[in-house]
C-alpha cells in the first residue's frame, strides 16, 4: 500500500500509534489488572496506578504517559528497522505479490510482522518492565519474555488482523487520497 519510504513512514507511525495505546490498555487492564488492585489496595486499575505513583518500569514508577512514550520510541524504531521490510520479504517467499490477491497478499504481511514484532515487542518490555529491585537474573528475563510473548501474540495476531490494520488502511487511505485530489487541483 505505502508507494514510498515517507508513506511508508506514514502508515508505520499510523500503525504504532494505534498499536500502544492498545497494548498498553491491555497490559495494564487484562494482564496486570488484579495484580495492580491488589498492590495498591484500590478497586479500579486507574486508582491503583496513581496510588502506585505510576507504572513500574526501568526500576521506577513512571506516569502512563511516559509509558506510552517509551514503548512508541520503541515499537516505531523496530517498525521502521525490522517489521515493515522484512514483513513484505517474509510474505513474499510464500505468495506471488503480482499473482495473489490482495486481502490474502495483506493477510501474509500483518501474519509477518504478528511474526517478527511481538517476540522483538515482548522481549523489550519483558527487558522494561523487569523487577530490578528484586536483582537481575537471566533466567528470569527469558522466562518473563516467554510469558509475554505466549499472553501478547494472540492478542497481536486478533487485534493487526481484524481490527488495527483494517483501520489504518483506512485511514492511510482516506489521508493520500485527499492529497491525490489537491495535487490534481493544482
Amino acid at each position: 500500500m505505502p508507494r514510498n519510504q515517507a508513506e511508508r513512514a506514514v502508515f508505520a507511525l499510523l500503525t504504532v500509534i494505534v498499536t500502544v495505546h492498545a497494548y498498553v490498555f491491555y497490559s495494564l487492564y487484562v494482564i496486570n489488572a488484579g495484580a495492580l488492585m491488589a498492590a495498591a489496595g484500590e478497586g479500579s486499575v486507574l486508582s491503583a496506578i496513581n496510588k502506585l505513583g505510576g507504572v513500574y518500569m526501568l526500576g521506577s514508577n513512571l506516569p502512563i504517559w511516559a509509558v506510552v512514550l517509551i514503548d512508541f520510541a520503541f515499537a516505531y524504531s523496530l517498525e521502521m528497522l525490522m517489521g515493515s521490510p522484512l514483513s513484505f520479504k517474509l510474505a513474499s517467499k510464500v505468495f506471488d505479490p503480482a499473482k495473489t490477491h490482495p486481502v490474502i497478499m495483506e493477510s501474509a504481511i500483518i501474519c509477518a510482522t504478528v511474526g517478527l514484532m511481538c517476540p522483538a515487542m515482548s522481549f523489550i518490555a519483558a527487558f522494561l518492565y523487569y523487577p530490578y529491585y528484586a536483582g537481575f537474573s537471566a533466567v528470569s528475563l527469558l522466562a518473563s519474555w516467554l510469558k509475554l510473548v505466549c499472553f501478547n501474540f494472540p492478542f497481536a495476531f486478533f487485534t493487526q488482523l481484524f481490527f488495527i490494520q483494517p483501520l489504518v488502511r483506512k485511514v492511510f487511505k482516506t489521508i493520500y487520497k485527499r492529497n491525490e485530489a489537491l495535487s490534481a487541483e493544482v
